[in-house]
């Protein structure tokens, strides 16, 4: 153990005398040679040195000029108590308990004042407290510090003195109460604090240092309450909805945070909203409520929409139905269960939709949540939707061949040119024999054309009033027929719309008749016939709904029908018609051309009338026989292409192709005034240049940097899409028909 204590002395007014006198352990100046006192030595050294600076104290404490330096270093405790006791002149008790071992470094001098406050430091830090009897200072551990009296209220708290002070604080604006949790972690475990509800006062004990940052803290604390009532009236929005917004978003964030809730009141009457509490959270919800006080960007509860592409009346229908059905809800219950329900009935009284044909607008009454999701949905619905060009392709190429071969005959043996025998069948398809041939050569004056068979006939004959008659014919014909048709309806509908294209006749067809027979004595025994007929469609139909899908592809529901009639004679009646139908889904590609389907049908029709016996002898028996053969071939084929047409230079290509292909066509064949109405001209179409809308002269556009040419100048004419046979329709030949698909192998 080392002490040592260094003691200036200086009188007053005397700058030159000094009285130094220092104990240390080992010598002022050390000896040239390591010299290393042993354990026995150093006890022995530290006694002497301690008793011959306790020699000097008494004189020290009468002097008020005394400066000392104490250095120690695992000093018992017990000999800096005398150490302070003599240099300060105060009396000490120490209890059993304390005991420990002191180090204390001091490089500058200090007072007895400031010694006796660095004796208290070194009591804190090895937990113990001085504490004031009297003349006597106790020195006892901190545990107990509590229980004792100490420095009990004094008019000033040091703010460097680590002594224990007890101090009453009183609280002016404040809750007492509610300062002890909050300075509680602040009081060490041997300190005090605890409040006095009556007179709304804080008991603090502890040291002086800590109990003085304690008075600074509860003075920032204890500050008048500025809480006050503001009324903030409102323009636009309802003081009841702006009050329940802003009261769930409060009560959350004091939940929290545990603060001061502020109070919101709606006036109705007024519409203001009445705000009080804290300053600070006042203004913070000034703020939000001016927010929320922000007139609609549509203005009100009442919107008129006005639509761009859709239908109104569609439209209104369908929101009506989406407002009844629970899709447009108002108010926090309404989540599920009744709570939707209730919601759902509430949104739907308080909702009102119409629209208005004459100006394609909807006019909605609703509140602002439900205004809002309507007019998302008008949003999404009233939409510019893409149009498809569908262009179908009926091709039907036939191929009919036919020939007879035959020899009719007949003989007349009697007198009166009584047919005795002979060979009879029809010449032709309009039922000519060889006796209607007969009749008529007997009287060329009244012959009748439909007597005359068809094809090369050979006759031979003898017709006299006496002797046998005798006429023969040998007939021979080949008939060769080919049909190409070919019917290109087209069409253009919006995405999921129907289109339908019709180019076709009325024809009548009887569905009834009868007759009534009228009485009375005017008109008596007259027949009234009475006949009904209906007219149906007879050509080419196209309808079709496309369905653009979200790869760009066309989902198509497709009905075609070709028809056209057969035969028939004048009238309504026996009429054929020959119908070719094909309905339909199919998906294709934009641009993709698809078959939907045809028919290749090879028909051959062989016949052979003969008498019996005789038309079976070899070579003789074609005298005695007719032979007719028919062979009948049909290709018939459906093709479909549809064009997605997404913008308007799209819809311009198409146009500006099939507008330009027809006044190609009108061009070729106009050959200048027409012949027999002079000064009149053969209608032609106009030029598609001509019907462009012309540019004012102020606004001149720009030139086009991929052209260099300036919208609505002369430059080229709109882009043509060539069809097959176009070029040569242009020149008045016969347009070039699509090779039809080949016939499927026979063999």
């Amino acid at each position: 153990m080392t002490g040592y204590l260094y003691i200036k002395d200086r009188a007053p007014g005397d700058r030159r005398g000094e009285a130094m006198k220092h104990s240390k352990s080992t010598p002022q100046r050390p000896p040239r040679g390591p010299v290393r006192p042993g354990p026995v030595a150093r006890s022995v050294t530290c006694a002497v040195a301690l008793s011959l600076a306790l020699s000097v104290f008494p004189a020290l404490a009468q002097n008020s000029q005394t400066m000392v330096t104490p250095n120690y270093r695992d000093v018992d405790l017990g000999q800096i108590v005398e150490a302070v006791s003599q240099v300060t002149g105060r009396n000490f008790i120490i209890d059993p308990r304390v005991k420990a071992q002191v180090t204390m470094l001091s490089a500058t001098p200090m007072s007895p004042a400031a010694f006796y406050e660095a004796f208290l430091a070194i009591l804190q830090v090895h937990g113990f407290v001085a504490v004031p009897s009297g003349n006597v200072i106790k020195i006892i551990p901190d545990a107990n510090a509590r229980q004792v009296p100490a420095n009990d209220l004094p008019d000033r708290v040091s703010a460097t003195s680590d002594e224990i002070v007890t101090q009453v604080v009183i609280v002016k604006s404040v809750s007492a109460a509610q300062l002890v949790p909050i300075l509680r972690p602040l009081i060490p475990q041997y300190g005090h604090l605890a409040a006095y509800p009556a007179s709304n006062a804080l008991i603090i004990s502890d040291r002086a240092n800590n109990v003085n940052r304690m008075i600074r803290i509860i003075d920032r604390i204890d500050r008048a309450s500025d809480d006050e009532v503001e009324v903030v009236r409102l323009e636009n929005a309802s003081a009841a909805e702006v009050v329940r917004v802003v009261n769930a978003l409060n009560q959350a964030q004091a939940g929290a945070e545990g603060g001061t809730q502020v109070r919101l009141v709606a006036d109705d009457r007024t519409n203001s909203v009445l705000l009080g509490g804290e300053k600070s959270q006042r203004l913070r919800l000034r703020a939000l409520i001016a927010h929320l006080d922000t007139p609609l960007e549509t203005g009100g509860d009442t919107q008129v929409r006005y639509l761009r592409y859709a239908d109104a009346e569609k439209i209104a229908t369908a929101l009506k139905q989406q407002v009844q059905g629970g899709g447009a809800t108002t108010g926090a219950g309404a989540v599920g269960g009744a709570g939707a329900g209730a919601g759902a009935g509430a949104a739907g009284r308080d909702t009102v939709i119409w629209a208005d044909p004459a100006t394609n607008a909807l006019v909605v009454t609703a509140p602002p949540k439900v205004m809002r999701e309507l007019m998302t949905v008008v949003d999404k619905l009233d939409i510019r939707r893409a149009q498809v060009l569908v262009e179908a392709i009926i091709v039907e190429v036939t191929g009919n061949q036919a020939s007879d071969l035959g020899v009719n005959w007949l003989i007349d043996g009697s007198r009166d040119n009584i047919a005795a025998g002979g060979f009879v069948s029809p010449l032709d398809e309009a039922g000519t024999t060889i006796g209607t041939v007969v009749a008529a050569a007997l009287d060329p004056d009244n012959i009748n054309p439909s007597a005359v068979p068809t094809g090369i006939s050979v006759g031979v004959g003898r017709i006299r009033d006496t002797g046998t008659n005798f006429a023969a014919i040998l007939r021979a014909i080949r008939d060769d027929g080919n049909t190409n048709i070919i019917s290109t309806p087209s069409t253009v509908t919006l995405d999921n719309q129907e289109a339908q294209i019709k180019v076709a006749q009325e024809v009548p067809f009887l569905t009834g008749q009868f007759s009534s027979a009228q009485g009375g004595n005017q008109t008596p025994g007259v027949v009234n016939p009475f006949q009904t007929i209906q007219r149906q469609d007879v050509g080419t139909i196209l309808k079709i709904t496309p369905q653009i899908t979200d790869d760009n592809n066309v989902l198509m529901k497709i009905e075609v029908e070709a028809s056209s009639l057969a035969q028939g004679r004048g009238g309504a009646v026996d009429l054929i018609t020959n119908k070719r139908t094909i309905t339909t889904n199919v998906l294709s590609a934009d641009g993709e051309i698809i078959v939907l389907g045809g028919l290749i049908a090879d028909e051959l029709r062989e016949g052979e009338t003969r008498v019996p016996l005789l038309g079976r002898i070899p070579v003789l028996g074609n005298l005695f026989k007719t032979r007719t053969t028919s062979k009948a071939k049909t290709n018939l084929m459906v093709f479909i292409r549809p064009k997605v047409l997404m913008d308007s230079d799209a819809i311009a290509v198409e146009t500006g192709a099939k507008y330009n292909y027809l006044r190609d066509l009108q061009l070729g064949r106009n050959k200048g005034r027409a012949q027999l109405l002079p000064g009149e001209r053969q209608p032609t179409l106009p030029s598609m240049q001509d019907l462009q809308p012309s540019q004012a002269p102020d606004s001149v556009p720009a030139a086009n940097p991929s052209t260099g040419l300036v919208p609505g100048s002369p430059g080229p004419a709109a882009p043509v899409i060539v069809t097959p046979g176009a070029a040569a329709a242009a020149q008045g030949a016969p347009p070039e028909q699509p090779a039809p698909p080949p016939p499927p192998n026979r063999n």
